[in-house]
């Protein structure tokens, strides 16, 4: 299944690092800002519904501030402050999952080309624990113009490894997201999933590959 597979391409968030980590930090800050990300989940749920766009950040401030009740100019402002910038310091605090840094070490080693594809900033994350000198390629979606699960941008990262997308494998922590939408795109799939979450979700086996931790991934692939 995997002998065609020239590239291994990663989501971010909560496939590098355990998102638990990042949501006990950040707990004082989300109540803090409540009222801002019950506007903003909102609009995040629509933009992961709509066709690619020209301006991602132009159509996500119209959306913010038609729910909200200010300026277009102002919801950029907001958006930038709260969810972007706002965010980057707890980034530095958050250390990846076990033998992420060994399997993209490895991967690069063995010739496969490798990837990031992640729907916030990559370069949110600050330097990406390392990983950046690893990497062939790494893109935002909303650069792109689509969030996942589009098919869009994984086509794009196709493209842009000049590989077809049946020689990529896509790794990610959503089904939804992720798997479905790397699937939909025409790639092989892998889901970080833990053991006991493994055992009660049926659409788990939508993915190629499960992994409960990267050292098993890389046995996997290897």
């Amino acid at each position: 299944m995997l002998d065609d597979i020239k590239a291994v391409a990663f989501d971010i968030d909560g496939t590098l690092y355990p998102s638990s980590s990042l949501y006990v930090r950040l707990l004082p800050y989300i109540i803090k800002h409540l009222r801002f990300y019950l506007h903003y989940n909102k609009v995040r749920r629509q933009m992961h519904r709509t066709a690619p766009l020209p301006d991602f950040y132009e159509y996500q401030a119209r959306l913010f501030a038609e729910s909200k009740g200010c300026s277009v100019s102002e919801a950029k402002k907001i958006i930038k402050k709260v969810a972007y910038d706002g965010l980057k310091p707890y980034f530095q605090r958050i250390k990846p999952f076990k033998y992420v840094t060994e399997t993209f070490k490895a991967l690069h080693k063995n010739g496969y080309k490798v990837a990031l594809l992640s729907d916030f900033p990559p370069q949110q994350k600050g330097e990406i624990w390392g990983l950046i000198p690893y990497c062939d390629l790494i893109l935002g979606t909303e650069q792109l113009g689509a969030l996942k699960p589009s098919k869009y941008p994984f086509g794009i990262m196709a493209n842009a490894l000049e590989l077809e997308s049946s020689q990529i494998l896509y790794v990610g922590n959503s089904i939804k997201f992720d798997v479905e939408g790397a699937a939909n795109a025409g790639m092989k799939t892998a889901l970080i999933i833990s053991k006991l979450k493994r055992i009660f979700s049926k659409k788990a086996k939508k993915a190629d590959i499960l992994f409960s931790n990267y050292r098993q991934f890389l046995n996997i692939v290897l």
